[in-house]
């Protein structure tokens, strides 16, 4: 069976992984892109779960305002700072931000297990945790402050 390189770059892309490997889980998918993607993403959270005892002390701290009325401000670590300058961990840092804005959640493991909002089909932990499969680097959500108007604490 032939393999359409649109979908190896398209698998590569999704998952981070090289375009040997995503050759590969196409492959052995038999050419079913989804099957491919789900194996590809099962190998990267194995590999991202290894990976989580390794220190990440590099990151950033995200910040969003929502209509000046919600404020966030997030502290999000990864291993280098290589990665920290990266666009996909730059995203991640703005869509964890957005999230406790829009949910409220009481502390950082409320935070990674609620439903991510732009996808509740998966929790803000397993979004972390794709990420982290892309990046190839740990990723952990240090801590986070929430304020809004109006709230008394």
């Amino acid at each position: 069976m032939a393999i359409d390189i649109s979908d190896v770059k398209k698998l590569k892309e999704l998952t981070g992984v090289g375009l040997t490997d995503a050759k590969a889980a196409l492959e052995e998918a038999k050419g079913d892109f989804d099957k491919a993607l789900e194996a590809m993403r099962k190998k990267g959270l194995t590999k991202a779960e290894k990976r989580s005892e390794r220190e990440a002390r590099a990151g950033l701290i995200g910040t969003y305002n929502h209509d000046g009325r919600i404020g966030v401000i997030v502290e999000v670590n990864c291993e280098t700072d290589f990665v920290a300058r990266n666009d996909i961990f730059k995203d991640l840092v703005k869509d964890v931000a957005m999230h406790i804005a829009a949910s409220e959640p009481k502390d950082v493991k409320d935070l990674l297990e609620q439903p991510f909002v732009k996808d509740p089909s998966k929790t803000v932990g397993d979004n972390v945790k794709d990420h982290a499969a892309r990046l190839g680097e740990n990723v952990v959500v240090r801590r986070f402050s929430r304020q809004a108007l109006g709230e008394v604490e």
